[in-house]
């Protein structure tokens, strides 16, 4: 912890390469929306120097031979940073019948099937107990599909003063209590993605109180927007969607209390065309990864929500500890937390420009990067 909140001559400081266990970089098959180097640089840029890459991919990495196809994707993209692929815990991510498992788990940081809920729980409770005897994390999207019913925002005042279809809350926790409850039943450790109701964070918190393997994360926009946020605009369109005051403020005391353990991105880039068709029609993700420190640090730190050691600890050695990516000594990001400016995303180095976070005045801008003594950001 002691070099956390190191200071440089020129007063800026120096804090351990920040880890996102959850980032979509799509690569293989989807490379008009992102490809792993654009991805990695914008991370670089964000301060990050570890980043778990979600398998919604095409092929999807089911298998060792489809995992080779990213792997070498990796090896090819220049080194930004360090990806990590996740593989997928059902062939093609469509929950009918288990991937490869077995052949995939010394390549791969853990088991997801982002993107798609395990629908049925006698699969969600197999894959369990397979990747308990493999020692590996399962990572889960909740969702309940019979619940969503065509929603694309959160089923609160907004969607029904402006004539939008809801996504309501329980389609995530009700997920999250099933799998829970599998996770004892299992003895599986379990990791809860992008939480963001107050239903969701109480679960938790109980299983953790009765000794489940269980964590979580929420990201950086669940923290800080509310519905009362919303815009008519594909920017403010996620899953799940950014929810009420209430859930903003029970995602909050979780992650002061610890019930959230992490704070990931979802980056989640689309071309400009697929996110320019409104709330209703533009696809499902926003990017996160050169914005999540500055938006943290100005909405929860400067205001005094949390502390900058709980923050910069939620970005580096929790999500490090719980994924077994070890914090490497020479990894670091240096930061001007005095430097003010716009969010711009005509800047970004991601290809995905879409973030709810336009037009934000922030402080804290990333002056440099090392990833395994490697410069690979500079301002």
């Amino acid at each position: 912890m002691g070099m956390m909140l190191t200071g440089t001559p020129d007063g800026h400081v120096l804090f351990p390469g920040f880890c996102d266990v959850h980032v979509h970089f799509r690569e293989p098959g989807f490379s008009y929306k992102e490809t792993i180097a654009s991805g990695s640089r914008a991370a670089a840029r964000g301060g990050y120097t570890d980043v778990c890459a979600m398998p919604n991919l095409n092929p999807v990495p089911d298998s060792p031979a489809h995992l080779a196809e990213e792997e070498a994707l990796i090896r090819a993209a220049g080194g930004f940073c360090r990806v990590h692929p996740y593989g997928a815990l059902t062939i093609g991510e469509k929950g009918q019948a288990p991937a490869d498992l077995a052949g995939m788990a010394d390549r791969v940081v853990a088991f997801s099937d982002d993107g798609k809920g395990v629908q049925s729980e006698s699969m969600m409770r197999s894959l369990m107990e397979a990747c308990r005897k493999l020692g590996k994390i399962v990572t889960a999207h909740c969702e309940d599909e019979s619940l969503v019913r065509g929603g694309y925002i959160h089923d609160g005042r907004y969607a029904a003063s402006h004539g939008h279809r809801g996504i309501c809350s329980e389609s995530e926790w009700g997920p999250i209590a099933r799998d829970v409850r599998l996770a004892k039943e299992t003895g599986c450790a379990y990791h809860v993605c992008h939480i963001s109701c107050r239903e969701s964070v109480e679960i938790i918190r109980r299983a953790k109180a009765e000794g489940a393997d269980v964590t979580c994360e929420t990201a950086p926009h669940y923290l800080l927007l509310t519905e009362e946020d919303l815009q008519e605009d594909g920017r403010f369109r996620m899953n799940p969607p950014i929810r009420a005051r209430e859930d903003r403020e029970a995602l909050i005391e979780g992650l002061r209390d610890g019930t959230i353990d992490m704070i990931a991105t979802d980056h989640a880039p689309h071309s400009a065309e697929e996110k320019s068709r409104g709330l209703a029609g533009s696809a499902f993700g926003i990017v996160g990864l050169e914005t999540a420190f500055p938006v943290l640090y100005t909405g929860l730190v400067r205001t005094g929500l949390l502390s900058l050691e709980e923050l910069v600890r939620r970005l580096t050695e929790a999500p490090r500890r719980r994924f077994g990516l070890p914090q490497i000594p020479e990894d670091t990001c240096e930061w001007d937390l005095e430097a003010e400016y716009t969010i711009d995303p005509a800047d970004f180095l991601s290809m995905g420009k879409a973030t709810p976070f336009a037009g934000w005045k922030v402080r804290g801008r990333c002056v440099r990067t090392v990833c395994g003594g490697k410069e690979t950001w500079r301002a």
